[in-house]
């Protein structure tokens, strides 16, 4: 072929030497062609395989209601009926739980500092609790205003301060545990029943207004308050998730969405749940290859676990295996392992990809 065409070119002159460089023309446009194809094929996250392993927790009543990574590698939880908090070690699967000092306190949310020390929220019983393993003493930072009655969800900053919700209070507040000292904020809507909080990469706490249909964030510095409305009036933000570009996913629990609301413009987007306007979303989180990972809750007994994928809009969902009972919460551990709580059915669980 080769041969023929140059032969072509020398016995023809320019009309032979044209069709030479039409025909390297068109192979170079196929190779770009195959090459963009190639790039797009490359770039565009392939459908992933899930494995989910469970433990029983042995909690009486065994309710978890929110895990936490520990630094150490470590699952904590919140057993909240039978007034405990939980540890698991993955490489023993061994448990360990603390009863707490003040009864029927409905331990809620937890986080770590930087010594490793846990904090809960009392949610039943107006207080922060504060875990030392190493010693297993247990210390209560009670609120200092009665109507801050239920601490919700709690988050540490880099400075070390402790930032939490108080849903029904209505509150946004912080904890010192150097001094003690607790300071609430009040967001401008009337019972907006603050819920998840997570902190953006400039440490600026977002949190949800399940009450309402907006977002807020909140000013480290002031304490000032601002509200994003979302689109719809009759959505319910529940839990909230950071992405690397400091925009904000939140599960839509009234609507059966997962939402996106970029914070810089107010400019919100809308994914309809799998499972339809009952799927009721909650837990989530972001995992380190941008996908957003959260939990179907409509069904008590079918639990779905759904990852979306934002470069491709795709979402994919598995079956929880013991149905979950309603997943409120979830933590992403070191390599990209989720950890949930299965409330319901009072475990805990793994979940692996790749």
């Amino acid at each position: 072929m080769r041969s023929h065409e140059s032969h072509g070119s020398l016995s023809h002159g320019s009309h032979g030497h044209t069709r030479t460089l039409l025909w390297l023309t068109f192979l170079s446009i196929v190779a770009a062609g195959a090459t963009a194809a190639l790039v797009q094929a490359r770039s565009t996250p392939p459908d992933v395989d899930v494995k989910i392993d469970e433990w029983m927790t042995p909690s009486k009543p065994p309710y978890p209601h929110d895990p936490a990574v520990a630094p150490d590698g470590a699952v904590w939880y919140t057993g909240q009926r039978a007034n405990v908090v939980g540890r698991f070690d993955p490489k023993t699967e061994l448990f360990k739980e603390w009863s707490l000092p003040t009864q029927n306190s409905g331990p809620h949310g937890l986080t770590f500092d930087k010594n490793g020390h846990c904090w809960y929220t009392g949610n039943a019983a107006g207080l922060i609790g504060e875990i030392d393993p190493q010693t297993d003493h247990i210390r209560e930072y009670k609120m200092p205003d009665p109507n801050a009655r239920d601490p919700h969800t709690p988050i540490f900053d880099r400075r070390g301060i402790l930032w939490f919700t108080v849903q029904a209070g209505n509150f946004v507040g912080t904890l010192d545990p150097a001094t003690a000292e607790v300071k609430l904020a009040s967001p401008p809507t009337a019972n907006a029943r603050p819920y998840g909080i997570q902190l953006n990469s400039k440490g600026v706490p977002f949190f949800d207004e399940f009450n309402s249909n907006k977002i807020g964030s909140i000013d480290p510095a002031t304490m000032k308050i601002t509200e994003y409305p979302l689109p719809d009036a009759a959505a319910r933000p529940r839990r909230i998730a950071i992405a690397a570009d400091d925009t904000v996913y939140y599960t839509d629990y009234g609507r059966g969405y997962l939402g996106h609301l970029d914070p810089k413009t107010g400019k919100v987007d809308e994914y309809a749940s799998p499972g339809g306007p009952k799927s009721r979303p909650y837990a989530v989180a972001v995992t380190s290859d941008a996908a957003v990972w959260y939990a179907e809750t409509g069904d008590d007994a079918h639990n779905m676990l759904v990852r979306f994928v934002p470069s491709t809009k795709k979402m994919q969902a598995w079956p929880i295996p013991s149905g979950g009972g309603t997943i409120r919460n979830m933590d992403v551990a070191k390599g990209d392992v989720l950890w949930l709580a299965e409330s319901g059915v009072g475990k805990i669980a793994r979940v692996t990809w790749k």
